[in-house]
């Protein structure tokens, strides 16, 4: 508690936000002003006062804070928090890329560098993706997705649409395995199975709904059902528990979890807050080039 009000001290004094990945651990949900998926959170923290942006995530996501807010200090608790999927394709693979495809639109996942979003024409979320390319890109003959291949393969499906993919993907979401979700559909014969659009193809067949992190809490709440298999890294389940304190959540597998989103702890976040330390720093023309592929999803998304 001690380590919590020293917080709390610190936030008020630098005029900071404590923005929370639903990834994160239960001591720092506890610490959030805004708990979400990371362009919510980005977006939520560019309409406050705020001087001072405290990203508890992985590096992407800080990034994505920064292109958004570019007057504000954005600040990342454990700079070696990255995320293994982002770090697979760089701007100079994606440019690469392009130069074989030079008729091809770029759509880039929110999962990405700064700079690949900067040589990218759209971006797009888990929960926005289909919605990207059913409207923004529908009359393009040819589209890169980059950089997780299974996400391109369910908006494939539910859009008709062959993609150029990059060999990327989400190294924790892949260990869901679908023999996990028939185990536990055995075991939970009444609960319903959520599954990311990260996930393979062969565990998304047997998912009763396809969502986002943001889509699940929101789905959670509105449904009558009781019970949920939750097909995405398990510490989303703190969450879910604490606005749903009736309803019984069991994680598709045990196996699932990000080493790189439990990285922060509340000590970091309080050294981060007292030395301001490991701060965001991108180059502004990078922001300007990356904020374009995300403006252009906003007023889609909107």
């Amino acid at each position: 508690m001690e380590m919590i009000e020293k917080i709390k001290k610190l936030k008020k004094e630098r005029n900071a936000v404590i923005l929370v990945h639903n990834y994160q651990l239960p001591e720092i949900q506890e610490l959030a002003d805004f708990t979400g998926d990371s362009l919510g959170l980005s977006i939520e923290a560019s309409k406050t006062k705020a001087e001072v942006i405290v990203f508890c995530g992985v590096y992407f996501m800080a990034e994505t804070a920064k292109i958004l807010s570019p007057q504000k200090t954005v600040l990342i608790p454990d700079r070696d928090a990255g995320c293994p999927m982002a770090d697979m394709i760089t701007a100079k693979q994606l440019c690469s890329l392009k130069e074989k495809h030079p008729q091809a639109k770029v759509l880039c996942y929110v999962n990405t560098p700064a700079d690949v979003k900067a040589e990218s024409d759209l971006c797009c979320t888990s929960a926005n993706a289909v919605k990207m390319v059913k409207e923004a890109l529908a009359g393009e003959k040819e589209v890169i997705f980059v950089p997780d291949k299974y996400l391109a393969d369910y908006v494939s499906t539910q859009t008709n649409r062959n993609f150029i993919t990059w060999d990327g993907y989400c190294p924790s979401h892949v260990k869901i395995l679908p023999q996990d979700i028939r185990k536990q559909k055995e075991l939970y014969p009444h609960a319903l199975t959520l599954a990311h659009p990260e996930c393979t193809r062969d565990v998304i067949k047997l998912a009763d709904k396809v969502l986002s992190t943001e889509g699940m809490c929101r789905y959670v709440k509105e449904t009558n059902s009781q019970e949920f298999i939750i097909g995405t890294e398990p510490g989303i389940i703190y969450r879910l528990k604490k606005e749903n304190p009736y309803k019984i959540f069991y994680p598709a597998s045990e196996l699932a979890v990000c080493p790189n989103m439990k990285l922060t702890t509340q000590e970091k976040v309080l050294w981060c807050l007292e030395d301001l330390k490991y701060e965001i720093k991108i180059p502004e023309q990078t922001i300007l080039r990356a904020k374009k592929s995300i403006q252009k999803m906003l007023r889609l998304h909107n």
